[in-house]
């Protein structure tokens, strides 16, 4: 697993991943987020071993909160 300030190459070696029951059933256009680290990985669901994003929690919440806003 290589990885660089932002990102994790193979995010299938990461844990914790799920989607948010929002998203459905069909493996559409889904974003996983994975639990228990100490950043918040991010990556497609079509994509179980490709590259996750990691961002700070700070950065998370943020998001979250702009997107429910």
């Amino acid at each position: 697993m290589v990885s660089s300030e932002h990102t994790v190459s193979d995010s299938s070696a990461l844990t914790g991943w799920y989607k948010s029951s929002y998203s459905g059933g069909s493996q559409g256009d889904c974003l996983e987020v994975a639990r228990g680290h100490t950043t918040i990985p991010v990556r497609d669901s079509k994509n179980t071993s490709g590259p996750a994003l990691l961002f700070s929690v700070d950065s998370w919440a943020a998001f979250v909160g702009a997107v429910k806003g």
